[in-house]
């Protein structure tokens, strides 16, 4: 058994480690197109989001349970996984990972490659026909589906095969993004969304990005455990 502390900081660098890839492939997609070279599109974005969350899961799963999200800690809270002492120690590193990916970040790269993005500052592509309210419902749906497989592969009777299953989740992350990125920024992870707005003073429709990935998680969490686990109690 690992301590609280171990915890935490798997928690701090894991998502750490998810929001600086995530963020900065934003900033590396704006550098190459600003010097006039092919981006890394929306694929290589997507991509670097969600297998940088899969790498992480595997990395630290075995330690904290990855949650690297404070959604996926809602919906373990909801459903009396996690005590309520630990779980708001969990949205503390997590936010803090998030804190300092965006900060080192803003360190180490020139404002002219990161600005027109706003360091990755999620923001819904708001129109005519796509309201907030289609937003955090997009963002909602698509954490539901990212929660509930990470909870039907990592939690219960197959959490002793967490390292092999944790690409699950990564995978339904990147499937998702590429479906979200031209219309919600595709963030599912409050924590994502956090640090870049915090960092940039960029607030924009904040709000979408947790409300709906928050109702997304607990709705995932309660759906599988009172569905498929019949056991109780903290993992």
């Amino acid at each position: 058994m690992h301590s609280l502390p171990q915890k935490l900081f798997a928690e701090f660098i894991g998502t750490f480690a998810v929001v600086f890839t995530a963020i900065g492939a934003i900033a590396a997609d704006q550098y190459l197109r600003v010097a006039n070279q092919p981006g890394l599109t929306l694929l290589g974005t997507a991509f670097a989001y969600g297998l940088m969350y899969a790498v992480m899961i595997v990395a630290v799963g075995h330690i904290s349970g990855a949650h690297l999200n404070p959604a996926v800690t809602l919906g373990f809270w909801v459903t009396r996984r996690l005590g309520t002492v630990q779980s708001l120690l969990y949205w503390v590193a997590q936010l803090a990972g998030a804190l300092a990916a965006s900060y080192l970040l803003l360190a180490i790269l020139p404002e002219a490659n990161w600005r027109a993005e706003v360091l990755g500052a999620v923001t819904p592509n708001i129109a005519q026909d796509l309201t907030r309210l289609h937003a955090m419902l997009l963002e909602g749906a698509l954490t539901f589906i990212v929660v509930f497989v990470f909870f039907a592969t990592t939690v219960g009777e197959r959490a002793e095969h967490h390292r092999t299953h944790g690409y699950a989740a990564g995978l339904a992350l990147l499937v998702a993004s590429i479906f979200a990125l031209p219309f919600t920024g595709a963030s599912f992870n409050p924590a994502r969304t956090f640090g870049p707005a915090l960092a940039t003073h960029h607030w924009t429709n904040h709000g979408v990005y947790w409300v709906g990935p928050l109702l997304g998680a607990v709705l995932a969490a309660v759906v599988y455990d009172k569905i498929y686990l019949a056991e109780r109690g903290p993992q």
